[in-house]
């Protein structure tokens, strides 16, 4: 992950975290509705790894969001 770039990934984390809670799911439950490590989930909401396009897809079928959601960074 380029430097340049992990605020941004911590905004998308946020997300994460965010409709997660709302589907009060923690970090175990979501990782095992999508088929990764709870480590994983944990990377992705501190912004630590970036996230494949089949894990944005199935997060967003398990938190009930579209992508544009998880995309929509508040300030």
């Amino acid at each position: 992950m380029k430097t340049e770039y992990k605020e941004l990934y911590e905004k998308f984390g946020l997300n994460i975290v965010y409709y997660r809670k709302k589907q009060k799911l923690t970090q175990l439950q979501l990782a095992e509705k999508i088929g990764v490590d709870r480590s994983h989930i944990s990377a992705i909401e501190l912004g630590n790894v970036g996230v494949s396009f089949d894990v944005i897809f199935k997060l967003c079928e398990v938190l009930g969001v579209k992508p544009k959601d998880l995309f929509d960074f508040r300030d």
